[in-house]
């Protein structure tokens, strides 16, 4: 993430976000989104992971695409529309363009009780730090629960243990630890990476939804 506030933020409003379910044909942008928020630097202490990971960091189109493909799982994609000019152009003239502003996976196996599953939560680093990540954390809470209605009582993700200020932003957000860890990378992985010293793993969070209303 942007460690300075970018342009976009006093162009876009939140208002003029739409959400659509992703397609086939949507998962280059998406994994290209996800690469490049997790890579982007932030000037903010433990707001991301070291970047010596984030650098190394990449998602394959496949595995986007299996996610899609996927059918006890959602890709939402938050799109805004922008004008561009060519500056070649002597008519100056501009054309209207889509731009994918965020994206985040909502997930429910019934195998798994009532609990919905949320991850790759994902932002332009042009539009970050403006309230577009808690308006899609939201967006994405409310879609669990109108599309899965009364089978949903909790709504879990996680965050990388070395990210601990995102942690506290889920835990504003309504989510608590739930004591459980999973596993990140493998330690010859961490080696590979020059992070052989770092003790890291996702740590587990939830939110009790069972009584939360459902906007329409």
């Amino acid at each position: 993430m942007s460690g300075t506030k970018n342009a976009s933020h006093d162009l876009l409003r939140l208002s003029s976000l739409t959400f659509r379910t992703a397609t086939p044909q949507d998962a280059p942008q998406i994994q290209s989104l996800v690469q490049t928020s997790f890579r982007a630097a932030d000037s903010r202490p433990a707001w991301t992971a070291d970047m010596k990971l984030g650098s190394s960091f990449s998602v394959p189109v496949s595995d986007i695409s299996s996610r899609i493909a996927n059918p006890d799982s959602f890709i939402l994609m938050a799109t805004t529309t922008t004008t561009t000019s060519s500056p070649h152009d002597s008519n100056l003239n501009t054309k209207v363009v889509k731009v994918l502003v965020a994206s985040i996976e909502v997930s429910y196996k019934p195998t798994t009780g009532s609990s919905a599953r949320l991850s790759m939560l994902a932002v332009n680093p042009s539009y970050q730090q403006s309230g577009i990540g808690r308006h899609v954390l939201a967006y994405a809470e409310t879609y669990c629960l109108q599309t899965w209605p009364d089978r949903i009582k909790k709504i879990g993700l996680n965050a990388l243990s070395s990210r601990q200020e995102l942690i506290k932003w889920y835990e504003r957000r309504g989510y608590h630890r739930t004591g459980e860890t999973t596993p990140f990378l493998s330690r010859e992985k961490l080696v590979e990476l020059g992070l052989e010293g770092e003790e890291l793993y996702f740590v587990e969070l939830e939110k009790d939804v069972n009584t939360q209303k459902v906007i329409g």
